[in-house]
């Protein structure tokens, strides 16, 4: 039985390797990896934005609807992009503990989503399926297997220290766009942030702002860039270690 008629997309056998697309008469030389990398190319060069079946047929010098033998729908194309643009997870290191583990999980995944920052801006429509989406979950699953979670709560970690990975990579990328736009850095901006809440804000009205702004903290450039990301992953972990030592 053929993976089409498994109820599988023909795009994901193919990213797969269980059939080759596409049907017949395709260009000669062109390929679904061929594609790939040109979208890849596109995204990382011009911009999420700029990637459109048009403009990676152009890239290849081939017309756009031989793209559509390959990819039927620029999501398809976009689902793939970021497959291979996320490449293999890391190996897992048997010697490391499931605290140390997922902590390594997240800075790298981090670190892959500013290396490749436009993955970030690509919408999330269906859970990990793709090869190496599948290869980063096993990873993530495999660090907590000597663990007392069950399988959900497992599944549940990976969804909370990607996601939280994710998120810090947009905001961080969008704060450092925008204080580079305004021509200063990003703690220029957050300096001036502070400045702005000092001016605008009554602590009379807004007690807890109040009692940010008298700390300072706002004006100190003492903190490491990713402090708060590490502080949210640690609280993140530390909850983790509380419930499975309840368990014990």
């Amino acid at each position: 039985m053929s993976a089409h008629e498994n109820g599988i997309p023909k795009v994901l056998a193919a990213a797969w390797g269980l059939k080759e697309r596409p049907g017949k008469g395709p260009r000669p030389g062109l390929t679904l990896d061929r594609i790939v990398a040109a979208g890849v190319k596109v995204a990382a060069t011009e911009g999420l934005g700029a990637v459109s079946m048009a403009r990676v047929a152009g890239e290849l010098g081939a017309a756009t609807m031989s793209l559509y033998r390959y990819v039927s729908a620029k999501n398809e194309l976009l689902d793939l992009m970021v497959d291979a643009a996320i490449g293999p997870a890391p190996e897992t290191d048997p010697s490391l503990g499931w605290r140390e583990g997922l902590r390594g999980f997240a800075y790298s995944y981090l670190t892959l989503l500013r290396r490749q920052s436009w993955v970030v801006r690509v919408p999330i429509s269906t859970p990990p399926i793709t090869p190496h989406q599948i290869g980063w979950m096993n990873h993530g699953l495999a660090v907590m297997r000597d663990t007392n979670l069950r399988h959900d709560e497992r599944l549940s970690t990976i969804m909370m220290v990607s996601g939280m990975a994710r998120n810090w990579a947009l905001l961080t990328a969008d704060i450092d766009a925008a204080a580079h736009a305004a021509g200063g850095t990003t703690e220029q901006a957050m300096s001036e942030y502070g400045r702005l809440l000092y001016t605008l804000v009554d602590p009379v009205r807004f007690p807890a702002i109040g009692e940010l702004i008298e700390s300072r903290v706002l004006e100190t450039s003492s903190a490491r860039p990713d402090d708060d990301f590490e502080f949210g992953i640690e609280r993140f972990l530390d909850g983790l270690d509380a419930l499975m030592q309840r368990r014990k």
